[in-house]
């Protein structure tokens, strides 16, 4: 009689498995099932191949990996697909993954990843406190309600994501305030998956009280850029705009002034955080005066050469370029190229050369980079409904959008994966949202 192998050295020969394989080794057995659904199992797993992904980084085998969602044209659902390319060092992109995106994710947004974890949010002001966590690789989804706070106008929430090292546990950050309205103090409430609940938070700054006395902050403006341990957005507060940063781990807030002259002589400005080689800096597109007819912009470049300390902004550089939509200005790699979309297509944009790459993706609509990727078991070990129960409650029509979301509890299944394969690009390719 052949002997069984002991419950621990399977759980430590699976735990070095990838996803894929694990979600079909559930099938293998009911032990198998239970220990790969377990939370201890799932954490361990989500640690070894974390280090795995942040040690791949110094393998420099490539220079990061591209996320984008697109719409399929060759099938006739026109399916949207979330996929992943690494972008290799010679400027090739290789495809990692491609999944599917629930249908029923039309009205939402990519506002945050990290880990393997998507966060979306509502696009619409009427169900903003309403946001999903999406776990692609295991095709799994929570969603979660925030609190609707008693506004008089339209409130609006930018909402940020990221992944507390320090605590091992994801966070939400979620600010609503009352754009343009200075009527009510912006209100904060944060939802950490270990507990999975919300709690309120104060926006707590000795700034909104001292000199220079910043007041009401009126507005926050999303999406947020994950760096050094925090979460960091513009913010608008009676004739001020500053940088309000919120400390993943101790959960604190604070404030980085920007230079009082960085928008001197710059007209309808599009301002956006990112992190440019390494450095928080913020980039605006503003229009090129001298040059109004051919619709270019000036796309101004300041960088905080010491984080936390505003004295050291300095403006980098003053590129004419086409013109860049709202929207359509996606963070940097991390050789420090700007991920644009304009006419010619998504291109990467180097600043100092002032040249563009046209990369190898066809009509994306949401494209971040990241450092590294990973997938994970994150959100297995919850309720949740198969993606067949799914889509008969939402093609019944009994149901709302607000109802599906009701009826998945805390997961539902989702979409589709492929295998790699190899892709041309004649260039390379959010900010890193990992800890």
């Amino acid at each position: 009689m052949r002997e069984r192998v002991p419950d621990d050295v399977v759980e430590d020969i699976l735990a070095r498995l990838p996803v894929k394989s694990l979600t079909r080794f559930r099938c293998v057995s009911k032990s198998c099932n239970s220990i790969i659904t377990d939370t201890t199992f799932i954490n361990k797993h989500f640690k070894l191949n974390l280090n795995q992904s942040e040690s791949s980084i110094s393998a420099n085998t490539h220079s990061g990996y591209l996320l984008y969602t697109t719409e399929d044209k060759d099938s006739s659902s026109s399916s949207k697909e979330l996929c992943t390319v690494a972008c290799n060092n010679d400027r090739t992109l290789t495809q990692v993954s491609r999944f599917e995106i629930p249908s029923f994710f039309d009205k939402y947004m990519i506002v945050g990843f990290c880990n393997g974890l998507f966060c979306l949010a509502s696009r619409e002001k009427e169900l903003c406190h309403v946001i999903y966590l999406w776990n692609p690789s295991i095709r799994m989804l929570k969603k979660l309600v925030a609190t609707r706070f008693n506004r008089k106008h339209n409130e609006r929430a930018a909402i940020g994501f990221a992944y507390d090292s320090l605590n091992s546990d994801f966070k939400i950050l979620r600010i609503v305030c009352d754009a343009m309205f200075n009527e009510s103090e912006a209100e904060a409430e944060i939802y950490t998956l270990s507990s999975d609940s919300w709690r309120k938070v104060v926006i707590s700054m000795e700034s909104l009280r001292t000199e220079p006395k910043l007041g009401t902050i009126c507005c926050v403006w999303g999406p947020f850029t994950f760096y050094n341990g925090a979460l960091h957005a513009l913010a608008f507060s009676i004739g001020y705009l500053f940088i309000l940063s919120f400390d993943i781990s101790d959960e604190s807030f604070h404030e980085i002034m920007m230079p009082r002259n960085h928008l001197d002589g710059v007209t309808i400005n599009i301002p956006k955080l990112a992190v440019h080689k390494g450095l928080p800096a913020n980039f605006v597109f503003a229009h090129d005066l001298g040059n109004e007819r051919n619709g270019s912009v000036l796309c101004h470049v300041w960088v905080m050469e010491e984080y936390g300390v505003p004295e050291s902004w300095t403006r980098k550089f003053v590129i004419p370029m086409e013109w860049v939509c709202m929207g359509h200005f996606f963070g940097c790699t991390n050789n420090g190229e700007l991920l644009i979309k304009n006419a010619t297509g998504l291109v990467s944009f180097d600043l100092e050369s002032q040249n563009q790459n046209i990369l190898a993706i066809e009509d994306a609509n949401w494209v971040a980079f990241s450092a590294n990727s990973m997938e994970s078991l994150v959100l297995l070990d919850g309720d949740r409904e198969s993606l067949r129960e799914v889509e008969e409650e939402k093609n019944s029509n009994v149901c709302s959008m607000d109802d599906l979301g009701g009826a998945l509890g805390s997961g539902g299944g989702l979409g589709s994966s492929s295998s790699s394969s190899g892709l041309g690009s004649s260039g390379d390719g959010h900010s890193r949202a990992t800890s």
